[in-house]
């Protein structure tokens, strides 16, 4: 039995925003219909072993809500929070990111995520929601929102 206690999960989070002219900036979220922790979530999900979690973030954007054409902007913020339910212990890095200029992105969707983790094959419903949120995240993923570039 190993005494360095139980294994951390290493995580990365994604705010995705949007820039339109005319508009507020505008934060990807997403609802589902699954056991998971209820409410209004923004992208997040395990790193792979070796993977760089700039490029973790990105697949997780993609898993989540289906877009490909987001560009990291930076790093946000780190922290060391138990899992909201099994209470296992988690590192999230959270980054900024954006959506490409030129991409043809919709107010709303829903898309079936993909990927190895238990959300797979789930129905997520994405929208944008704008800035500053009328409503909190689920899990404390609001948390650092007031360090976004505006």
């Amino acid at each position: 039995m190993s005494d360095q206690g139980p294994t951390v999960r290493v995580r990365v989070a994604a705010y995705v925003l949007r820039r339109r002219a005319g508009h507020p900036v505008e934060l990807l979220v997403f609802d589902h219909d699954a056991d998971l922790p209820p409410g209004t979530h923004v992208p997040a999900g395990g790193v792979a072993p070796e993977e760089p979690l700039e490029e973790a973030v990105v697949r997780e954007v993609a898993e989540e809500s289906g877009l490909t054409r987001v560009r990291v902007l930076r790093p946000l913020a780190e922290e060391h929070t138990p899992h909201p339910i099994r209470r296992f212990p988690r590192h999230t890095t959270f980054f900024e990111l954006e959506v490409d200029d030129d991409a043809d992105v919709p107010d709303a969707w829903d898309h079936q995520v993909t990927g190895a983790g238990r959300d797979n094959g789930m129905t997520f419903h994405c929208r944008f929601e704008p800035l500053p949120l009328a409503f909190p995240l689920a899990d404390g993923q609001d948390a650092w929102l007031d360090r976004l570039e505006a």
